[in-house]
C-alpha cells in the first residue's frame, strides 16, 4: 500500500500530518465532551436542554463545545481532502 506522503515534499507532508492531527484531536475531544454530557450527539443534547431534562448550565456550554469541535473537524477534513486533491494532480 502506497503512503499518502510518498510523492509529496517534506513540507507538504508535514502540513498534511498536522491537518490529520487536528481532525483526530477534534473528533476525540468532541466524543469526550458528548460523553461527559451524556449525549450521543449535539442534537440529542440540545433536545435535552430545550425539554428541560438536563440543566441548562453547563449543558449548553457542552453543546457549544461539541458543535465547535464538530465544525472544526469537518472543516479540517474538507481542507485535507482539497489539499490532497491539489497535490495529487
Amino acid at each position: 500500500m502506497e503512503s499518502i506522503y510518498e510523492n509529496v515534499s517534506p513540507e507538504i507532508a508535514e502540513e498534511l500530518q498536522q491537518t490529520a492531527k487536528v481532525i483526530y484531536e477534534t473528533r476525540e475531544n468532541r466524543r469526550v465532551v458528548l460523553h461527559f454530557a451524556g449525549a450521543a450527539d449535539e442534537a440529542t443534547l440540545l433536545d435535552s436542554i430545550t425539554r428541560g431534562t438536563v440543566v441548562e448550565h453547563p449543558a449548553y456550554e457542552l453543546y457549544l463545545a461539541a458543535r465547535i469541535l464538530g465544525d472544526t473537524c469537518e472543516a479540517a477534513r474538507e481542507a485535507l481532502a482539497a489539499r490532497l486533491k491539489e497535490v495529487n494532480r
